[in-house]
């Protein structure tokens, strides 16, 4: 056991995180999410949400401030803002990084989700509730 690692966080995603370098992407989806038809690397995180996922996950994962963009979101196919995102940023606005985030086409989102370096899936309901993240450096 180690300290101040949450209890719903398995070592195989730490693993990964470790493992991941500078520009590397992670993917933390929704229920919904086809995430083993996208990726080989799949990491289960059941029973958890995805802010409280991601609020974790930043604990350890330094965002890429030499881009533009590190952190997408899935674009909803029609013009409403999905609740999950008003979670999302309230996570992200206790970061202590600059957070550069743009929404992608759910296609796009797909696509950059097949070269991710691993996709960490919840059993989330809320729809659009998936984030990719790009690992900076310290």
């Amino acid at each position: 056991m180690l300290k101040k690692i949450p209890k719903f966080f398995p070592p195989e995603l730490m693993k990964v995180l470790m493992e991941m370098g500078h520009g590397d992407e992670i993917v933390i989806v929704d229920g919904n999410f086809p995430a083993y038809s996208v990726n080989s690397k799949v990491i289960r995180v059941d029973g958890v949400d995805t802010p409280t996922l991601l609020k974790a996950v930043l604990e350890f994962l330094p965002l890429d401030t030499f881009s533009k963009n590190n952190i997408f979101l899935m674009k909803p196919t029609d013009d409403h803002i999905p609740e999950v995102w008003n979670k999302y940023r309230e996570v992200l606005s206790r970061s202590d990084e600059e957070v550069g985030q743009v929404a992608l086409d759910r296609m796009e989102f797909y696509e950059r989700a097949k070269k991710a370096f691993a996709v960490v899936a919840t059993s989330d309901t809320m729809h659009y509730a998936c984030v990719i993240l790009k690992k900076g450096v310290l």
